[in-house]
């Protein structure tokens, strides 16, 4: 019989990170025992790295430490240190000029807050401290290389492999134009910044990563949790007369949803053929208009981002409750 292997992938997004925060506490409130306890493998990008590190942090008995639903508190009420602007910038902000100039020149925000709620989320713990198999994103900007962190190679390389998590929550969440690179000193010296500017949507890299530890005859359950999709259009009557100042806030919505979706489409192509079981279960609500801003940590917009997703929760309660089923019915694999 071969193995199974359960993998978890956590998109990118943000604030919008509550979104799958607030599925996954769902989830283990039906599940019996912590969320990394039902998976192998959980990867993530940017905000989902973050939460994939959070939910295999060990805590003094060697279990997880935190519960998934102690993860929607790092956005209910930890948001606005991480979104923090100094009073120059708000001043900026609230002029109204035509493009925004808090961070041409600069990024939108200083690190200082994110790295303040990451060292006490995370402290020292080291990535090999992973209570399950974790994969993290980010990207090089000297090296021009994807880098994954992994406690995989962390307990089998040491050394520079294995960094406190802290680091690494830090290098997957440095996207560009809101947060500073982070600077990389090891052997080979990087910058690295958030992986989801190549891949946003982790699914496909951690199904690879699953193939590559577990081998080809492998079978491979995939439950992958979305920040929302922005899908207002951008009209072309508009659109056609943009040039660089308009530009990047729509480029980002149009390239983070367009590769999650290819990423989507790919891994249904893979995973659910015809005659099989599903093994591969997609959680991505729409986000309406005016909801969705990844750096929005003002009460009413992380309001409304729960309301998206408890009214997505309340939906898909058959598409929930299969996947429990799943996740229940699968043989367990050693840690």
């Amino acid at each position: 019989m071969p193995q199974l292997v359960k993998v978890l992938a956590l998109d990118g997004g943000g604030i919008r990170g509550i979104i799958p925060a607030t599925i996954l506490a769902r989830l283990e409130e039906r599940l019996d025992g912590p969320i990394a306890s039902h998976f192998d493998l959980i990867t993530g990008t940017s905000t989902g790295g973050i939460l994939a590190l959070g939910l295999a942090v060990p805590g003094d008995d060697g279990d997880p430490k935190y519960p998934a639903r102690d993860l929607v508190s790092l956005y209910t009420s930890q948001g606005g240190r991480i979104f923090s602007q100094s009073a120059r910038k708000k001043l900026l902000d609230w002029l109204p000029f035509p493009i925004e100039l808090d961070n041409i020149f600069d990024e939108k925000y200083s690190a200082k807050g994110l790295e303040a709620v990451l060292r006490e989320r995370f402290g020292e713990t080291k990535l090999s401290d992973a209570v399950t198999d974790v994969l993290v994103t980010a990207y090089g900007l000297e090296s021009r290389d994807p880098w994954f962190f992994s406690r995989a190679r962390a307990r089998e390389r040491g050394g520079e492999y294995d960094v406190p998590m802290t680091y690494v929550a830090r290098a997957t969440s440095a996207a560009p134009t809101y947060f500073e690179p982070l600077e990389w000193n090891g052997k080979r010296h990087d910058g690295l910044v958030d992986g989801g500017v190549f891949a946003n949507n982790p699914t496909l890299c951690g199904w690879a990563e699953a193939r590559a530890r577990f081998g080809d005859d492998a079978a491979i359950f995939v439950l992958s949790l979305g920040t929302g999709s922005r899908k207002h259009p951008y009209p072309y009557a508009k659109a056609k007369g943009w040039g660089l100042a308009k530009w990047p806030k729509p480029i980002l919505d149009i390239v983070f949803d367009g590769a999650s979706a290819t990423v989507d489409y790919q891994m249904d192509q893979l995973c659910n053929r015809t005659g099989r079981p599903a093994r591969y279960y997609r959680f991505q609500p729409d986000l309406p208009r005016g909801v969705g801003a990844m750096d929005d940590a003002s009460d009413q917009h992380v309001a409304a981002l729960s309301k998206v997703a408890e009214d997505y929760i309340r939906v898909n309660e058959r598409k929930l409750v299969a996947v429990c089923d799943a996740l229940r019915e699968l043989t367990p694999t050693p840690a």
